[in-house]
């Protein structure tokens, strides 16, 4: 599948005018929101300068079930979420390539849920823990302005929960699916005096669409708001998710994915691949103003345990008396993780807010402060009472898929410290942003599980960096701004990165982080009343790029590369039609590249392969209509993605481009104190065959994670209003 765009040399608008004429107007549609991201102060998107959207409440629950944040961004240019179909691994969420090769989890991106971070001190995240039943919005920014975030922020993905107001009211929704899938959830919100609630509870099941990957999950929330006087407000928020034995099918290898989509590998099912996850965290955030200026602090602390099952082979851990004492065997850390995590946080910032040279001068001063400890412990995934090296599940005594001899004891700590500054000049015409941050990321480790050939592997490492960021708007007309920006970011190793990149598998002391230098460019413009266009082009280069060394049974090492490259092109377009009728284009091209040839695992990876797991092109639409006074609604979306690399020599079979559409029917009203509404969505409308998500460099060759065909979701819902 190829796609290709032409930009004309001419100004934004009248490109956009002749593509899209603007038509009578309807319904009102929020073309210019007001966010926090990227300022740290509100903030019109059309005014700053940065590649920044808003997915809103009426997407986040677009007759979806709110399960994953893949449901709401596909229509955000830039950012790339593949569905593994497996909540064994959460998404797989990147942000202009960056992020694209974490084997589970998001990395490489910023994740923030209510002001209290979502990603760990050293960079790991996970999306799930985002509860979508009670969002309000998701800011969505990419590019160089990201680095004012610092270490991971090669983009930022924040949610907005929002306050409870006026009279109390109750809600619960229910809908189900395809592949056994359920959801349902039960919340209030309101206020009572002088304090806002609002309370969330939910349950969701699938059996999955592949073998092997029936998952449950549950999810809490917990806000309450209060302003103590007129010059402060304080918020706390806590939340929980909980899911229990989540089956893992792993990927495929081609053959297998072309014969059988909804097939695992058969060591998925020998070892009974699994993880559990229990999650809590709570925090509070106080904010108070004094004239002009801003106090702003916040505190996070919470509780993660995992223990997951892997898939790697008996013969691989095992060791005997014959065994050398020298021999990687002794250095195997099993084939089960299981770890507790604490971790917490404080955030500082003052704001001030100063008229200078005929325009606003706000500047703000914070540090941030994070810090998480694992208690983590490695067992082998099996049990015998055999004697023999090469061991056989399910034979001469041997189990497998059970947690077994312990191979692994230690405590891993890892702290984050970032002082910053950050200024903003808006003129009538003019704009100018500067930032400053640094970053010092201390990683230690405390080794336990010493034995005759496995010594003691503790020690720490830090990293620190600065990353800098210059922005500048000119506001050309009144519906037309320009905009540029430039940055250093820093990304540093993470804890699953180091892990296991070190000699024999050990943790590594050894990894560099990745330098980038970002540059962008781009054009905001209104065309009428009810058309916006949003257009970014962009460049990063990096220095020591993190790349797969190997991936295997569910492990997999890091190594650094040389540079690479990453050129693209961002454009959304929303308008809103006469009749009920909106439509929203997002497209991304991006051109993602090894800059300069580099060896590893043996072999030379020439300077211009593509970067695996990332797509040159990128495709979103929408058309939707909804008569205003029945409150019926309907949608048809398309998706289209080019082809994926799934490692770095780029000669193994890609995973192909694919072209899907989904339609969705609603209806929604108010009848006296009741709101009540029904929907009908039918995912993969042609029941196309492709692969969702790919496992870049797995050295087993199974690369490949399947996408479901034609599947359907049926859901209704009803809020009382006392």
């Amino acid at each position: 599948m190829n796609f290709t765009l032409r930009l004309r040399r001419r100004p934004l608008a009248l490109f956009v005018a002749a593509a899209l004429p603007t038509l009578a107007a309807a319904d009102a549609l929020t073309l210019d929101s007001v966010v926090v991201t990227g300022s740290r102060v509100e903030h019109n998107t059309f005014d700053l300068p940065a590649a920044i959207d808003v997915v809103g409440a009426e997407r986040l629950g677009a007759d979806q079930a709110r399960v994953n944040a893949s449901e709401a961004l596909a229509s955000v240019p830039g950012i790339t979420v593949l569905n593994r179909q497996n909540y064994a691994q959460d998404l797989q969420i990147s942000s202009r390539g960056f992020g694209a090769r974490s084997a589970f989890g998001v990395r490489g991106i910023r994740l923030v849920a209510d002001g209290i971070p979502a990603s760990m001190p050293d960079g790991q995240g996970q999306a799930a823990t985002f509860n979508l039943d009670r969002a309000e919005r998701i800011e969505v920014m990419r590019g160089p302005l990201s680095a004012v975030y610092g270490n991971h922020a090669g983009g930022v993905i924040q949610l907005f929960t929002p306050d409870g107001k006026g009279a109390p009211s109750i809600e619960s929704n229910l809908s189900a699916g395809s592949y056994g899938s359920w959801k349902a959830d039960v919340a209030a919100q309101g206020e009572a005096g002088g304090i806002g609630y609002v309370l969330d509870a939910s349950r969701f099941h699938t059996d999955g669409y592949r073998d092997h990957s029936a998952a449950t999950r549950e999810q809490q929330l917990a806000k309450l708001s209060v302003a103590p006087d007129a010059d402060s407000r304080l918020v706390l928020v806590a939340n929980g998710f909980r899911q229990i034995d989540t089956q893992d099918p792993l990927g495929l290898k081609w053959g297998q994915y072309r014969a059988a989509p909804k097939s695992v590998d058969a060591v998925a099912l020998t070892f009974n691949t699994r993880k559990s996850i229990e999650h809590a965290q709570g925090g509070l955030s106080y904010e108070r103003r004094f004239g002009d200026d801003t106090l702003q602090l916040s505190a996070y602390l919470g509780r993660r345990s995992v223990i997951q099952f892997q898939s790697i082979p008996t013969s691989a851990q095992r060791f005997t008396a014959a065994t050398s004492a020298t021999s990687a065997l002794r250095k195997h850390s099993g084939g089960v993780i299981d770890f507790d995590r604490d971790f917490s946080g404080v955030a500082l910032r003052w704001i001030t807010r100063r008229e200078l040279a005929g325009g606003k001068l706000t500047t703000t001063f914070g540090v941030d402060r994070e810090t998480s400890t694992d208690e983590r412990r490695g067992y082998e995934n099996f049990t015998t009472t055999s004697a023999a090296f090469a061991l056989t599940c399910g034979s001469g005594g041997t189990v497998c898929g059970v947690k077994g001899n312990l191979r692994r004891n230690e405590s891993d700590e890892v702290t984050s410290t970032d002082p910053y500054v950050q200024t903003e000049w808006q003129g009538d015409r003019w704009g100018f942003l500067a930032g400053l941050r640094h970053t010092t990321v201390r990683f230690a480790v405390d080794d336990r599980y010493i034995a005759t050939g496995n010594g003691d592997d503790s020690g720490s490492v830090s990293y620190r960096r600065a990353t800098p960021v210059l922005a500048a708007t000119w506001k050309l007309a009144p519906a037309l701004n320009l905009y540029a920006s430039a940055a250093r970011g820093f990304e540093a190793p993470t804890l699953n990165e180091l892990f296991y990149s070190g000699a024999n598998g050990s943790f590594s002391f050894n990894l560099k982080p990745a330098t980038s230098r970002h540059l962008e460019a781009g054009v905001k413009a209104f065309v009428g009343e009810r058309t916006r266009a949003d257009l970014a082009v962009f460049e990063v280069r990096t220095d020591d790029e993190l790349v797969v060394a190997s991936s295997s049974g569910g492990r997999t090492s890091y190594r650094n590369a040389g540079k690479t490259l990453r050129q693209g092109v961002e454009l959304a377009v929303d308008s809103l039609w006469a009749h009920g009728f909106s439509s929203r284009v997002a497209y991304t091209g991006l051109r993602a590249i090894y800059d300069q040839s580099f060896t590893g695992s043996g072999s030379t990876v020439a300077a211009g392969r593509r970067l695996p797991g990332i797509a040159a092109h990128t495709l979103f639409g929408e058309l939707a209509w909804r008569h205003a006074a029945s409150g019926f609604h309907t949608a048809l979306e398309a998706i289209a993605r080019d082809k994926i690399y799934v490692e770095d020599s780029n000669t193994r079979p890609t995973a192909p481009g694919f072209a899907v559409a989904n339609l969705r029917f609603g209806i929604d009203g108010k009848r006296g104190p009741w709101n009540l509404k029904a929907f009908l969505r039918i995912d993969n409308l042609f029941d196309r065959q492709y692969v969702g998500s790919v496992i870049v460099g797995d050295s087993n060759g199974r690369y490949y994670e399947s996408a479901p065909g034609r599947n359907w979701l049926l859901g209704a819902g009803a809020r009382y209003t006392f």
